[in-house]
């Protein structure tokens, strides 16, 4: 059995040299770049997992060059550095679970230009997501990657995760809308990667590696970001279901032919339930299952894009299909992005994965989760990105009671050997970070997982970059 991806050991004491390093940091980057108070440290512990890993100490870069003197001085001193963008990610990727320096980038929030011509943005890695669209959006222009925590984020800890969201349907996620970056390996030595061009292939594709990546192999400080044009119009559709599987069902004859929509969100019952006791939206007292069917592009085009998604769903008997209006969609699109805090009053802690499969082999995944949900007498709430498969699995658990966290285990295991087999992966969005990294394994082959460390060695020897994250820990599996 796997130890539990929920229990920690204790981050471990700095070495007796460590005071000697925050001395040598405070002389080259200013006392006010340098938080080493224990509120200070507490405040970058945390992340959207609710585990707390207090840091040895935090940097507040500034610029390029502060974050090349924290990398050079940590490694002479073989102190871990743990990149940090807004701390909203979901699997602990930038907590110090073995301890050192938290090298924040929220001060590196610049966008440094915006080129219509060439549909680019070059950017900053603490940049605001929500900030980066606001600007784009007098340009008629937009970034696609579309996370949920968009008014908090950042862009470094989008491309760090390879964030995605609900308009992965159509336009893909993170890696697929950046053009070149610049980043620091460990010893603080510069490189830069890909360009300003959408075509290119010279060497290695460095930039998609290091996407998704963690912040395990370098630290990026600038973004070449590839831009899209902003649909003339969209319209949302609402439907209803009488069951989960016949919604998962839906979302299949969506997917099988034609144009794709921008985005196909579902709920579950219990999603639909939570949305109703919150009154947010006027939902009808039946149905099991909800899809939000978003559709974009021109003008002339849309009402026959609306009729071919009417006829594809027409076959399901729903028990509403609906048109919303411009307000109601906003409000639709907002309750849904408000689902992951609400799920908050049903227990004292929720446990959100993030796996995806093949969209046809969704009805399969709901009924088996079910399934486990049902015998593990751990209740279970399900919504997500299902035009690409991506649900977000939340086991609802209170850590007061040990007999249902000693049930967890199991359960997660039982949900990701069922994603497997179902020919899915772990993880759509968030990575793998502390939370899932024992189960790396399960999906990533000897070889292959041997040819990632192998990678993480040469870009990193000493092990100083975000340590104990992605892989598993020694004799876990």
């Amino acid at each position: 059995m796997n130890p539990s991806p929920l229990s920690r050991p204790p981050v471990p004491q700095p070495p007796d040299h460590f005071p000697a390093v925050l001395e040598r940091l405070r002389r080259a980057l200013g006392t006010d770049c340098v938080l080493s108070s224990a509120v200070e440290r507490q405040a970058y512990g945390w992340d959207n997992t609710g585990s707390c890993h207090p840091p040895w100490a935090v940097v507040l870069a500034s610029n390029r060059q502060q974050v090349e003197t924290t990398l050079r001085l940590c490694q002479e001193a073989a102190i871990p550095v743990i990149p940090r963008g807004a701390g909203t990610g979901n699997v602990g990727g930038a907590l110090a679970v073995q301890g050192g320096v938290v090298l924040s980038l929220q001060r590196l929030d610049r966008i440094l230009e915006v080129s219509v011509a060439d549909r680019l943005a070059v950017v900053e890695p603490g940049v605001v997501h929500a900030d980066l669209q606001a600007r784009l959006k007098p340009y008629g222009l937009f970034w696609p990657p579309a996370p949920s925590s968009s008014r908090s984020c950042s862009v470094g800890g989008n491309l760090a995760m390879c964030a995605a969201g609900a308009n992965a349907v159509r336009y893909g996620v993170t890696r697929d809308w950046v053009l070149g970056l610049e980043a620091l390996l460990a010893d603080g030595s510069l490189f830069r990667t890909g360009g300003r061009t959408t075509k290119g292939v010279v060497g290695y594709d460095l930039t998609r590696l290091l996407i998704g990546s963690e912040g395990s192999l370098a630290v990026i400080t600038q973004a070449t970001l590839k831009l899209a044009p902003l649909p003339e119009a969209h319209h949302l559709l609402r439907a209803i279901f009488p069951s989960v599987a016949v919604a998962t069902q839906g979302v299949c004859a969506l997917m099988a032919a034609g144009e794709s929509p921008t985005a196909i969100e579902f709920l579950d019952e219990s999603a639909l339930n939570l949305l109703r006791q919150e009154g947010a939206v006027s939902l009808p007292p039946t149905g099991a299952a909800m899809l939000l069917v978003e559709l974009s592009g021109s003008a002339a085009s849309m009402e026959t894009m609306v009729a071919e998604m009417l006829a594809r769903l027409a076959p399901f008997d729903c028990v509403e299909l609906a048109h919303a209006g411009a307000e109601e969609a906003a409000t639709l699109w907002a309750a849904r992005y408000a689902l992951s805090p609400v799920l908050k009053k049903l227990a004292p802690k929720r446990i959100n994965e993030d796996v995806v499969v093949p969209v046809s082999r969704l009805p399969e995944l709901m009924e088996g989760v079910a399934a486990i949900s049902q015998s593990s007498q751990i209740p279970i709430v399900n919504f997500g990105h299902a035009g690409n498969g991506n649900i977000h699995v939340n086991l609802l658990v209170d850590p007061a009671d040990a007999a249902v966290m000693a049930a967890v285990p199991a359960a997660l295991a039982r949900i990701f050997r069922l994603v497997l087999d179902l020919g899915g992966s772990l993880s759509g969005e968030h990575g793998i970070g502390i939370q899932k990294q024992t189960f790396l394994p399960w999906e990533v082959d000897a070889t292959a997982l041997q040819l990632q460390q192998r990678i993480k060695a040469a870009f990193d020897p000493q092990g100083i970059l975000n340590p104990g994250k992605i892989f598993p820990p020694q004799n876990s599996v």
